[in-house]
């Protein structure tokens, strides 16, 4: 018994999911844009959002300028970002504020096309383009709509990506560092990154193992200088351990940084010897 009323359930189901689908076929192919929009917003509001994105899709042209043009193109674009296209997503929702600049859905539409940056936004080893365009209209929601229900949102998916572009920055710093101890010449560039990323980033997390890796290019880099600029840098070194340490008196970075800075006045005594004994001979 059990087995015959669940046949007769899936006989149904299926029957009623091909009217369905046949109904919607018959409404692809309705030359009556009217029929089309009802049904589009049928589908829209039982969130079967991949149907209704191909009705909108065929009548949104023929709505340009007309009274219901706004609310189609605001369902289009919705239901781009509903399906996970959020570059179509953000192009429309940008089509939209142009072409509805008074409509009372454009701080909706300024939050999705944001957010609809924001995802397309990758991972923080990747290329950063897409980031800075999500921060770039993320800020301008923020700065535009500063009572949106929207407002917390925003904020934080922009502190989410700050955070992410701050270790991007970070591990490139680190990375030059790191490559520094098998090509000297790289320290160079390690250290502007990082001096770079402290003040780029004076918030950071990170803020406090960049101050004494600096520490670390600085003195790997004066202690392989040449003579005429080892001094020079080496001082360099030791005002870098001077800044972490007023910055972050508790520093647990505080025993390298030590050794570092005893190797870094060991040398500045050794500098000091040899020029006293070359005045002396003098």
């Amino acid at each position: 018994m059990f087995f015959k009323h669940a046949r007769v359930i899936s006989v149904l189901v299926l029957a009623i999911a091909l009217g369905s689908c046949n109904e919607y076929q018959k409404v692809l192919k309705n030359t009556d844009t009217k029929v089309k929009y009802d049904k589009a917003q049928e589908y829209y509001e039982a969130k079967d959002f991949k149907r209704a994105l191909r009705l909108f899709e065929q009548i949104a042209p023929k709505y340009v300028g007309k009274p219901q043009g706004e609310r189609v193109m605001y369902f289009l674009s919705n239901c781009y970002f509903q399906r996970g296209d959020y570059n179509m997503a953000g192009y429309q929702f940008e089509r939209f504020i142009k072409s509805y600049s008074k409509s009372n859905k454009v701080p909706e539409a300024a939050y999705l096309g944001a957010k609809s940056y924001f995802e397309l936004s990758p991972s923080h080893t990747l290329d950063q383009t897409d980031t800075d365009k999500a921060l770039a209209k993320l800020q301008s929601f923020i700065n535009t709509y500063p009572d949106s229900e929207f407002f917390d949102d925003a904020n934080r998916m922009a502190v989410e990506l700050t955070t992410k572009k701050e270790r991007k920055a970070f591990e490139i710093a680190k990375q030059f560092n790191k490559l520094g101890e098998f090509n000297f010449p790289v320290l160079k560039s390690a250290v502007a990154a990082l001096d770079n990323f402290v003040s780029d980033f004076p918030g950071s997390v990170y803020r406090e193992e960049a101050l004494y890796l600096k520490i670390e290019a600085s003195t790997n880099m004066a202690m392989n200088s040449f003579e005429f600029l080892k001094k020079e840098r080496l001082e360099s070194a030791k005002e870098a351990y001077t800044v972490l340490k007023k910055q972050y008196p508790e520093t647990k970075f505080g025993k390298k940084a030590d050794n570092l800075l005893s190797r870094i006045e060991k040398e500045l005594n050794k500098i000091a010897d040899i020029n006293s004994d070359s005045t002396a001979t003098k």
